[in-house]
């Protein structure tokens, strides 16, 4: 197994998403959507959280070495995925779906952000991060929609 680090799949995005920008945010490494700086930080394409949060611990990111890439996609590939588009979860709660959210190397349902169509990788190999490159570009994609719609570009 071809190991990647966070570094490596940030830097695949800086070099290539056109427009994208770094910003640590919350504790996590993110990857917005900014061409030209018009907005404070832009529109998220991609986040990597590296420890666990007072109302995220269900992936058990306090383990050594472990990262979780998280990234928004429409609710059509969402519900093609995963089936269904679960309720939003009460604070501190995961989203009512059957999944262990611990799992290494596997495409996700966000644990907490399911319910806006976002999903989620625990430390992918270079063989899962080649096959969700396109559910990453869709993020992308619609990062910049939403870009354009919120500078009226």
């Amino acid at each position: 197994m071809d190991k990647l680090t966070s570094d490596e799949i940030l830097q695949y995005c800086l070099e290539n998403l056109s427009g994208t920008v770094f910003h640590s945010c919350y504790g996590e490494k993110c990857i917005f959507y900014n061409p030209e700086n018009k907005l404070k930080h832009g529109i998220y394409v991609l986040t990597i959280k590296e420890k666990d949060g007072n109302n995220d611990k269900s992936s058990n990111l306090n383990r050594e070495g472990i990262f979780r890439i998280n990234f928004g996609v429409t609710k059509n590939t969402f519900i093609n995925k995963f089936g269904f588009i679960p309720a939003r979860p009460l604070k501190g709660n995961t989203v009512d779906m059957q999944y262990d959210f611990s799992t290494l190397n596997m495409l996700l349902p966000h644990p907490v952000y399911a319910w806006m169509a976002w999903v989620s990788i625990l430390n992918p190999d270079k063989n899962s991060f080649y096959n969700i490159k396109q559910f990453i570009n869709e993020s992308y994609e619609y990062a910049k929609e939403k870009y354009n719609k919120k500078v009226k570009v």
